[in-house]
């Protein structure tokens, strides 16, 4: 469904260890918005929802809401750290557009 570079892999245990409050794991959503119409969007959370597919990846679990899911099947996340800037790039192989930030695609 969902995969996870090792650099993401990375960055995500980082933020986990440095967070203040209990992390159960990741949760990758897409929600409307952006400059593309729909936009990618993480956030640390103590535990999954009953309804959450918990995908486990090495020992990060990152939870996916029923209908993020399908946006999300083949997806790869990657963190970059440049220069530039650093963050997480989505690339989404179902995607018929996206913006230059690549946080944002239309499907």
């Amino acid at each position: 469904m969902l995969t996870l570079t090792e650099n993401a892999q990375k960055a995500i245990s980082r933020f986990i260890k440095s967070s203040e409050t209990p992390v159960g794991g990741l949760r990758i959503s897409v929600t409307g918005g952006g400059c593309s119409g729909l936009q990618y969007g993480m956030a640390l959370e103590e535990s999954a929802n009953d309804e959450d597919a918990v995908l486990e990846i090495e020992e990060l679990k990152i939870f996916v809401d029923p209908l993020s899911a399908p946006m999300l099947n083949g997806v790869t996340v990657d963190f970059l750290d440049s220069m530039e800037g650093s963050g997480f790039k989505f690339e989404n192989p179902n995607a018929t557009n996206s913006c230059g930030c690549g946080n944002s695609f239309s499907a």
